[in-house]
């Protein structure tokens, strides 16, 4: 009977993890050539933790934490494209979740590969 509980619950925990690691349709993945090209032209918004972005993030980058989001939504602009990153691109996903469904942003991009691909130019 334990055997049986272990078992649906590792079920369950797979299941909630690929779920929630699942990217979007709404939110596209673009090249660090693609990003470059049209990031000065949007919302570039850095969704890693505040010592993350301390220690290097990219030029012109606005740091709004994943787990700060929900408070600060107000800071995105439905009306212009969000260009966003995090170190490997997980948290892009739940970012786009939160400003879809709180702040109906309709254009968002996502580096691929996150900011541990990036080798544009850096503030540290």
């Amino acid at each position: 009977m334990d055997f049986i509980i272990l078992v649906v619950v590792t079920i369950l925990l797979v299941g909630w993890i690929i779920i929630r690691s699942k990217r979007p349709k709404y939110l596209t993945p673009v090249t660090e050539e693609e990003f470059k090209k049209n990031y000065r032209k949007a919302q570039l918004i850095d969704v890693r933790e505040e010592k993350e972005f301390d220690g290097g993030h990219i030029l012109g980058a606005r740091n709004v934490p994943l787990s700060q989001l929900k408070q600060r939504i107000t800071e995105i602009r439905p009306d212009q494209p969000v260009y966003m990153y995090c170190n490997t691109g997980s948290r892009t996903n739940q970012a786009a979740k939160i400003m879809r469904k709180k702040r109906n942003v309709q254009d968002m991009y996502t580096l691929k590969g996150g900011f541990k691909k990036w080798t544009g130019k850096v503030k540290k």
